[in-house]
């Protein structure tokens, strides 16, 4: 028997639906050895601790009082370095009518601008005390 108009359309329809199916995700990718994972990872680890040495990671504080009739240890400065001795030393100095802050650029352990003396002690604390090696030369 001759299909009606109404079902000779609906298996048209229905031709159409299978046509634009998506096509099924390819199965993933196994992984590769064992070997070349480890090799890739520590690449990653590597890449990792190079970028964490250029962090401002090293952090160190020296609170003082910056005038004689006020006490409080108010004042201070900051040093934030990363692992070459860059970074920057910020310094707040508070009295009883007001408060001025100043930043200073610091690299290798060294600052352009003239530093205070409590910001010389943290920056020498941070060469001294945060890593064996921060305040060697020879370190890359």
């Amino acid at each position: 028997m001759p299909a009606t108009p109404a079902q000779a359309q609906a298996a048209r329809a229905q031709a159409q639906a299978l046509q634009t199916e998506p096509e099924p995700e390819p199965e993933p990718q196994k992984p590769g050895t064992v070997k070349s994972e480890l090799r890739r990872l520590s690449k990653e680890l590597e890449d990792a601790r190079n970028e964490l040495r250029e962090t401002l990671q090293h952090l160190a504080v020296v609170r003082y009082d910056a005038y004689g009739d006020m006490g409080g240890r108010l004042s201070w400065s900051m040093a934030l370095l990363d692992d070459n001795g860059d970074g920057v030393v910020l310094t707040s100095i508070n009295s009883r009518n007001d408060a001025r802050s100043y930043a200073k650029e610091v690299s290798g352990f060294e600052s352009d601008s003239k530093l205070s003396p409590e910001e010389e002690e943290a920056i020498e604390t941070l060469r001294k005390e945060a890593s064996p090696a921060l305040g060697d030369p020879d370190h890359q």
